[in-house]
């Protein structure tokens, strides 16, 4: 081609040489650590220099250690991965570790101590870069916050309401647990398991301690149009123009031409032979639709709705009622003789009003229900069930409740007396109870017990929590 066109090859090259230039490309890792360094620890350090001179030094320093670890993620890029990570990076920790001896022996104000506290805690995140899983180091990093958060929230509390001096000591804290909940997600996507490697690169024992590049504090520039025309005519330059026409979702720079059909494929034996019948296009077959599935931890359809006597067992079964089955949301059950029980079944937001004097109750797997009943010889059994409410109007001698969360138990004058409770695996449980003077009280059943050693055995308190 270039002859036909009487462009001689070397003179081409030698024409375009100078305007070459060869940048040595960033690594993406970098390029992400280089993100999340603009993005977080600058709002940081700028809230910790708004709160004086003192903390300006403590948030130069913690800029530091974040230098120091982008250092350490470039040797991952450059380096094979060594025997024992921990060992291997040593030597390269030393400016981490001085910067945060700088921070421990600070000396500031008193009022910046929860500060300091705040911030000795959330460095402990920066160890993710000599851990292997389990954890994940994202997860990792993740859990300082709680501990960080603890003093942070001292010191948000501090100055709560203190319009002059408390929206930058809120910022400061803000910011610190954004930079650690940022640093988790770069984690996430690019060290999932670890401290990520080259495993085409040097040795780690050959990199140099301090050789890490700075940041980059922009985005390269673009390259002069001779250096671009020239690269466009070799090969690289090819390659480039194919990845440039790749789509974001990773697809191939093919990716939207036509399909070839039989009849358009000239090389098949049909168009060589003359007397052969061209073959005719075919369209594709429709795909039938996929039956529909079900999403998983879906609400399931409840059933049809039951309420009917057996005689086999003398129950009552009152089964998937709701406020749409009901007239008035209320559904009646009429009992007529003692032995009877009554069991309630998957129903939701609905009221079960028992009448008459029956063995047992018995609420299984219910929603937001209320059962209301006379008396009850046995006891009322409330298992699985949540947000529901259970009123004796009678008298009631045991509730038993099981894997319920959300319960409230009425109770009346005359059930105040011979009523007990066992509970088991439940949460959110309360009863109320009329007083002499007629007005109702509530108090929650215990769910937290202290427990100790004593005489070889072992004995249970009420937490002081309901005391």
């Amino acid at each position: 081609i270039e002859a036909k066109l009487g462009i001689s090859p070397g003179a081409a090259l030698s024409a375009v040489a100078p305007a070459i230039v060869e940048d040595e490309e960033i690594h993406p890792r970098l390029v992400a650590y280089d993100e999340h360094i603009q993005r977080t620890l600058v709002p940081f350090t700028e809230s910790c220099t708004a709160l004086g001179s003192e903390m300006e030094s403590v948030g130069a320093s913690i800029g530091e250690v974040w230098d120091a670890v982008r250092g350490i993620v470039e040797l991952g890029t450059k380096c094979k991965k060594p025997a024992d990570v921990p060992t291997g990076l040593q030597p390269h920790l030393k400016p981490c570790q001085d910067a945060m001896a700088k921070i421990r022996s600070a000396r500031i104000d008193r009022k910046f101590d929860w500060h300091l506290k705040a911030i000795m805690e959330m460095l402990a995140c920066v160890s993710w870069v000599v851990m292997s899983p389990p954890p994940s180091p994202a997860n990792f990093v993740k859990d300082t916050i709680g501990a960080s958060d603890f003093w942070a929230n001292k010191v948000r509390k501090e100055y709560k309401g203190n319009d002059k001096e408390g929206p930058a000591h809120v910022k400061f804290c803000d910011t610190m647990k954004a930079m650690v909940l940022d640093l988790s997600a770069y984690l996430k996507e690019y060290h999932l398991s670890g401290l990520a490697w080259n495993p085409h690169g040097k040795d780690l024992s050959d990199a140099k301690v301090g050789e890490a590049s700075k940041p980059a504090a922009a985005a390269p520039k673009a390259a002069p149009t001779t250096a671009a025309a020239a690269s466009a005519g070799s090969g690289a330059g090819i390659f480039t123009e194919l990845k440039k026409k790749q789509t974001g979702d990773g697809t191939s720079a093919a990716t939207g031409l036509k399909k070839v059909s039989r009849d358009q494929q000239t090389w098949r034996k049909e168009f060589k032979n003359p007397g052969g019948d061209v073959p005719k296009p075919t369209s594709a077959p429709v795909a039938a639709p996929k039956p529909a599935v079900a999403k998983f931890g879906a609400k399931k359809p409840l059933g049809p709705p039951k309420c009917e006597y057996q005689d086999r067992g003398c129950k009552w079964n009152v089964e998937n009622q709701t406020k749409d089955t009901c007239e008035g949301g209320v559904c009646k059950v009429e009992v007529t003789d003692v032995k009877q029980q009554v069991y309630i079944y998957k129903c939701e937001n609905v009221t079960i009003q028992i009448i008459g004097k029956c063995k047992s109750v018995i609420l299984d797997s219910c929603t937001k229900c209320g059962v209301v009943f006379d008396n009850v010889i046995s006891a009322c059994e409330v298992v699985n069930c949540k947000r529901v409410q259970v009123q004796a109007t009678g008298a009631c001698p045991s509730f038993s409740i099981d894997k319920t969360d959300g319960i409230v138990v009425h109770l009346s004058n005359e059930a105040i007396s011979v009523s007990s409770f066992v509970t088991s695996k439940s949460s959110e449980m309360n009863v109320s109870w009329p007083d002499d003077a007629g007005e109702i009280k509530e108090a929650p059943i215990p769910e937290q017990f202290m427990h100790k050693m004593v005489n070889g055995s072992v004995t249970s308190q009420v937490s002081d929590l309901y005391h």
